[in-house]
């Protein structure tokens, strides 16, 4: 592949996931030029399942622009039902503000096409960043590239991240938890409600989310042992696995998880970045700063780590457009300044709820649960946030 050109970028933004896409719709609508690179060869469309969006996510996407297009991929969810098959007893509730589930490749695609031709470099991966002595622009050097000298660097490719390294920020723990998670498809329909279903069975969970009439978004999380991940690599060894540990779980769960779409299938170790390191963390430097999971990768149990990077997409395309990019420190100082305090509480929220789930420590469990009632008296407030406008 040929170099990147970089003399008609100021902007340079790592990683083109939910959060990176975002924030160059964020910025195209404000006027200001990006460069969007990406390590993989090709749109990541194809990995990953889907994401729950709620009120305070289709908030962003409305200033975003693309909100009535994605609506129409996805059917709103109505009621959320917790069924304990230990017990058999059920809680319903019903939901607050908008909810919908998309598919990642709907949400994807739909960012990508509203994007400028040629804003995403692929095949880009980026190995270091740092500051050009003379000049104090970063300076991103990549594997078989040209480096790019940019005047302004954002980093939002996820946990693992260069840019996050760069900026010293503590690196993310590990919940003592992982999931499983797959899409299945009814071609003749499925006959679940619109709702957010969960099975609860000891100190496992199966999630289940309606999207439309034939498809529906799953995940199975239990406690994590340490095994050989390799076999996670292989989708079929993640389906039967899956299905050797929900054996004594109803038809309807098995079924959904015999026909799953293979492409669909994941395992992953849940992380977390801890909210303490969060409260000190430095989240920008000089003219590089990070968003998305990259700043607060979180556990998925509120379903905000996608809506928080929509959240910070709009907050900092807005500081920048407001203050111009002759000021951009003190536009991503209050950037930084205006996130924190947000990002600090969704993450100590689930913080709070995965280690409840992930530990079999009573007294663990009792501080957990006090700490919640403590401070999270309203535990779906988070929903109602609004990041604000364009």
């Amino acid at each position: 592949m040929g170099e990147v050109a970089t003399d008609d970028y100021e902007v340079v933004i790592i990683g083109a996931g939910i959060c990176g896409l975002a924030t160059a719709l964020s910025l195209h609508k404000k006027g200001i030029k990006s460069l969007v690179t990406e390590r993989s060869e090709t749109l990541r469309n194809i990995t990953g399942a889907a994401i729950g969006i709620r009120q305070n996510g289709w908030r962003a996407l409305d200033q975003l622009g693309v909100a009535d297009a994605l609506r129409r991929t996805a059917i709103p969810i109505q009621r959320e039902r917790i069924v304990g098959l230990d017990d058999g007893k059920q809680q319903e509730m019903l939901v607050k503000g908008e909810t919908r589930c998309l598919r990642r490749k709907d949400l994807i695609n739909t960012l990508h096409a509203a994007l400028p031709p040629a804003t995403v470099k692929f095949g880009c991966k980026l190995e270091s960043i740092k500051f050009d002595p003379n000049t104090k622009k970063p300076v991103l050097q990549f594997i078989h590239r040209t480096p790019i000298i940019a005047k302004v660097v954002i980093g939002c490719e996820g946990g693992k991240s260069i840019v996050a390294n760069f900026l010293n920020l503590k690196p993310t723990k590990m919940f003592p938890l992982c999931e499983v998670r797959g899409l299945s498809n009814y071609p003749n329909g499925h006959s679940f409600d619109y709702e957010f279903a969960r099975f609860r069975k000891g100190n496992n969970l199966v999630g289940r989310i309606t999207i439309d009439d034939n498809l529906v978004y799953w995940f199975y999380t239990q406690p994590y042992v340490p095994r050989d991940e390799r076999i996670w690599e292989d989708p079929e060894a993640i389906r039967r696995s899956t299905l050797a540990l929900l054996s004594d779980y109803p038809q309807e769960i098995k079924e959904m998880i015999e026909i799953a779409d293979a492409n669909s299938l994941s395992f992953s170790h849940l992380r977390y970045r801890a909210p303490w390191d969060l409260l000190t963390g430095t989240f920008c430097k000089g003219t590089v700063a990070v968003a998305g999971d990259a700043m607060h990768v979180m556990g998925p149990f509120l379903g905000q780590g996608g809506p928080a990077g929509l959240e910070d997409a709009i907050v900092l395309a807005r500081n920048l457009a407001q203050m111009g990019l002759d000021r951009v420190e003190e536009a991503f100082n209050l950037y930084v300044k205006q996130r924190r305090m947000r990002v600090i509480r969704l993450s100590l929220q689930t913080y709070l709820i995965g280690m409840l789930s992930g530990t079999s420590s009573r007294l663990k469990k009792l501080i957990c649960i006090f700490l919640l009632s403590l401070l999270f008296h309203n535990p779906s407030g988070h929903v109602d946030y609004d990041c604000g406008g364009l």
